[in-house]
């Protein structure tokens, strides 16, 4: 038998070079293709260039422009609504501090009108006191005059039943009586 075995061949390259191990060198690593390479470089990164700043870069320009637009208009609102809560805030306090004077001014009306009641039910009182007292008074005098004139009478039988006890005779009535009506005057 014969030995049927070849060599693998190799083949060839445009250059005529071979890689290592007899496979065909990587293309772009090929020095024969480095002017197509090189070709069609230019012509994707001229396209890539092309369309990144006409279609990509302006998308994104008006993606991050409206995006930033976006933000301001935001900020505007939100200071807007700020200044609106800042009024709405300063219209609460004056409010609330209309409230608060309205209730001390009806709260001392409530009080000048309770001591006005109070001041007139203690005249009222105080005059009934007085009218009562004064007829007391009168009553007093009245039954101190009576009393006086009965007074009289009293000492003149108590002073004529204590010179009877005393001395056992009968007094005279005219003497005691002049001897009362000495002691009556000083």
């Amino acid at each position: 038998m014969a030995d049927t075995k070849q060599a693998p061949s190799t083949p060839a390259t445009t250059a005529g070079t071979v890689a290592p191990g007899g496979a065909p060198p990587f293309p772009p690593f090929d020095p024969a293709q480095f002017s197509s390479t090189l070709f069609w470089l230019v012509v994707v990164v001229g396209l890539m260039y092309v369309l990144m700043s006409k279609v990509a870069l302006p998308r994104v320009e008006g993606i991050l422009s409206d995006r930033r637009r976006t933000i301001d208009d935001d900020f505007a609102a939100a200071r807007e609504a700020k200044a609106q809560a800042d009024l709405a805030a300063a219209g609460h306090v004056k409010a609330l501090a209309a409230a608060r004077a309205e209730a001390q001014g009806l709260a001392q009306k409530t009080r000048d009108d309770l001591n006005a009641r109070h001041a007139a039910r203690q005249a009222e009182l105080e005059a009934g006191l007085n009218a009562k007292l004064a007829g007391a008074e009168a009553q007093i005098a009245t039954t101190k005059a009576a009393a006086m004139t009965h007074v009289q009478a009293i000492a003149h039988d108590t002073a004529s039943a204590i010179f009877e006890r005393i001395t056992g005779e009968a007094a005279d009535a005219d003497a005691i009586h002049a001897a009362l009506a000495a002691t009556s005057n000083n």
